[in-house]
């Protein structure tokens, strides 16, 4: 069995197979794009949960110790370790350690 094309049929086809190749690399990219989007959204939130609960455990600590202890000592202990924490993890976040740059090329001078 042969097949004849004619080079207008032949071009029609090559054209369709590109038009589908571009038509399916743009829907690729579009839906890494969503899903990027989706997981940098769902790190916030995930991070927000994180925190909410961390501060509340800290809070219902804080709370029980206050109201039901009289120890002085344990109060400051209590209250003082949370801060503690926060300010270290202020410190690291806010301190820059390096200074990376993407157009910095090794050897120097222009290329």
């Amino acid at each position: 069995m042969t097949v004849n094309l004619t080079p207008t049929q032949l071009l029609v086809g090559i054209g369709v197979l590109l038009a589908l190749f571009m038509v399916w690399r743009y829907s690729a990219r579009k839906a890494r794009r969503a899903a990027d989007a989706a997981r940098a959204s769902a790190r916030v939130v995930s991070l927000a949960g994180r925190v909410l609960f961390t501060g509340a455990g800290f809070m219902g600590v804080q709370w029980l110790v206050i109201t039901h202890v009289h120890n002085p000592t344990l109060a400051l202990v209590v209250l003082g370790v949370p801060d503690m924490i926060a300010a270290f993890v202020l410190t690291r976040v806010l301190t820059v350690t390096s200074v990376d740059s993407t157009t910095h090329r090794r050897g120097g001078g222009r290329r």
